[in-house]
């Protein structure tokens, strides 16, 4: 359990397998808030079916984060919680991005919201400072608070910069993810003191965990900024020829 090593997250203690189903996070605040953002996001003026649906995929997905038992797993697994973090910097802001055509970066473009989201992102990964988010709540939210914020804007700059700009983020952010998922996967001992015993519940040694949270980071998570990339990338080459076409 987190609290034998000193850290009780704000998810709560790290769970057994047979506890988790009953482990849903009902607090009142957080629940106040994500119901005052949800309905911020839905009744925006001006905006189509679309919108309102990305929206709530958006909300569906921060109520799995933080509300449902995957809140506590994470506590336990620091798998779950590399699995959370892309959730939060790689899903969600995009959504949320795509359902705000309003939105629209306040400070620099795609390439300094790309530096930014990445010292961000591994400040956080930095086990001192992964440490003290799991001890103290507000240094919890904060961590939460800055990786979505930083990935809304490098989403938001990226959807504004110019392709090449935009691509040229994507890929950078998706170096720096697989990097990080590398060190993790190859890291010859655990580095995270929370996790030190909750994965051994669930058939893990506290190395396979850090392993596994690596190789989420390295595959999945770089694919969804490579997927992202080319996805720009094929768009350009059609309305690059849609052009020759034309003239």
């Amino acid at each position: 359990m987190s609290e034998i090593n000193g850290w009780l997250p704000y998810c709560g203690s790290a769970p057994a397998p047979g506890e988790l189903v009953g482990r849903w996070n009902l607090d009142p605040g957080l629940l106040l808030a994500l119901g005052c953002v949800a309905f911020l996001l839905v009744r925006q003026r001006d905006v189509g079916a679309r919108e309102r649906n990305l929206a709530l995929a958006a909300m569906v997905l921060a109520l799995a984060l933080f509300v449902s038992p995957f809140c506590a797993l994470t506590s336990a697994l620091f798998s779950a919680r590399a699995v959370h973090h892309l959730f939060l910097t790689a899903v969600v802001p995009p959504l949320i991005v795509a359902a705000c055509p309003r939105l629209r970066s306040i400070l620099g473009g795609a390439l300094p919201w790309m530096a930014a989201h990445a010292i961000i992102f591994w400040f956080w990964h930095v086990p001192q400072f992964y440490s003290w988010a799991l001890s103290n709540d507000p240094a919890y939210w904060l961590m939460q608070g800055t990786l979505l914020l930083s990935a809304v804007g490098l989403w938001s700059a990226v959807r504004e910069a110019p392709v090449t700009t935009a691509i040229a983020a994507l890929l950078g952010t998706m170096v720096q993810m697989g990097l990080l998922g590398a060190l993790l996967t190859f890291a010859t001992e655990p580095l995270y003191a929370p996790h030190l015993i909750g994965p051994i519940a669930w058939g893990l040694s506290p190395l396979e965990d850090q392993q596994l949270a690596g190789l989420i980071m390295w595959a999945p998570g770089a694919g969804i900024y490579l997927a992202a990339a080319l996805t720009l990338l094929a768009r350009w080459f059609a309305q690059e020829r849609a052009a020759a076409l034309a003239g």
